[in-house]
């Protein structure tokens, strides 16, 4: 009898405990538009086992990749409210909460991934991200989402004139739908889960993305031509909800600043050495690649100086010298 008691002390305690130790395990939910293998996903599947490890099982990350949570706009509000922890998204979707993130969406802002870095790790990247706070946002940090290239369904695009006239679907904000004016196209704003739908039912004709997310959203069942244009970069920001953020100790806060830190590096190399095997597989999947001719680049920056023109004035002359001083010095 003393034996069975016993045994049933012990039971409730190991019950008391396990009970006592979930009560402590904090799971954070982390959204992201990407399909699951992107390396955006990839970054945040490697942040949750960085914090996992870090916090001793005592802070958990689940991912939901695929839009699974909403559009971007649905996340920020989410985020705002304090019933999702956290989301990656493109920082110029900001824009609508701080003017100043625009200038992340100007054509041609960056030559190259270095550039970017330079910008994004360093104190103009930094002061955007603090901006963010008074709108219920913590920032962590920047994944690379990457350059961006058009493709569409209906024809091959070897010269600026051709884009004119396709409906390409654009991120749903102001810059985005100028650009597109600009080349004589017409912008159709929609949030990423529907894109795919939409160009399968031609709703639109084309869209613009960078290859990974091209590839992994499996656009070329539904866009036969593409052409590499590197019109934009897209810094994706990392970034937390304040009611949350809040509500952390400073160890724990620490942690999720490490493992951001440290999934940022991750992320950058495994998206910068998908690209060549990414427009491979892009081409074996039907698409046919083209890259326009230099003189048409020419041609399409000429174009799009008007909209940067626009733009630049509504985003402040003192955010636009900042911007440009980062890069100066990262082109020295």
């Amino acid at each position: 009898m003393k034996r069975l008691i016993l045994k049933t002390l012990v039971a409730a305690v190991a019950v008391a405990a396990f009970g006592m130790a979930q009560a402590q395990t904090r799971t954070i939910k982390f959204a992201n538009q990407n399909a699951k293998g992107h390396p955006i996903v990839l970054g945040m599947e490697k942040f949750g086992e960085l914090v996992e490890q870090k916090s001793g099982g005592k802070l958990k990350v689940q991912v939901f990749p695929g839009g699974a949570l909403g559009s971007d706009q649905s996340n920020v509000s989410s985020l705002q409210g304090g019933t999702l922890e956290m989301a990656s998204m493109n920082s110029g979707i900001f824009a609508s909460l701080v003017k100043d993130f625009a200038i992340y969406d100007f054509p041609f802002m960056f030559g190259n991934p270095r550039e970017a870095d330079a910008v994004v790790d360093g104190p103009f990247g930094k002061a955007l991200h603090a901006k963010l706070e008074e709108k219920g946002l913590v920032g962590l940090g920047y994944y690379e989402l990457g350059f961006r290239h058009i493709t569409n369904s209906k024809r091959p695009i070897t010269k600026v004139e051709d884009i004119a006239g396709l409906k390409l679907r654009v991120i749903p904000n102001p810059i985005n739908v100028d650009w597109v004016t600009a080349l004589g196209a017409n912008p159709t704003p929609l949030p990423f889960p529907e894109l795919y739908a939409a160009l399968e039912q031609k709703a639109v004709d084309g869209q613009e993305n960078p290859v990974a997310t091209i590839k992994g959203a499996k656009l070329y069942e539904v866009q036969k031509y593409m052409t590499l244009t590197n019109h934009q970069y897209n810094p994706q920001s990392i970034v937390i909800s304040k009611k949350f953020w809040d509500t952390l100790a400073a160890g724990d806060r620490k942690i999720l600043e490490d493992a951001a830190r440290e999934s940022i590096a991750y992320q950058r190399t495994q998206s910068r050495a998908a690209l060549q095997a990414g427009l491979e597989d892009l081409k074996k999947g039907g698409m046919q690649v083209s890259e326009l001719p230099a003189a048409e680049v020419a041609k399409l920056r000429e174009k799009m100086k008007p909209v940067v023109a626009k733009h630049s004035a509504n985003v402040g002359d003192a955010t636009v010298k900042a911007i440009m001083t980062e890069l100066d010095k990262a082109r020295k």
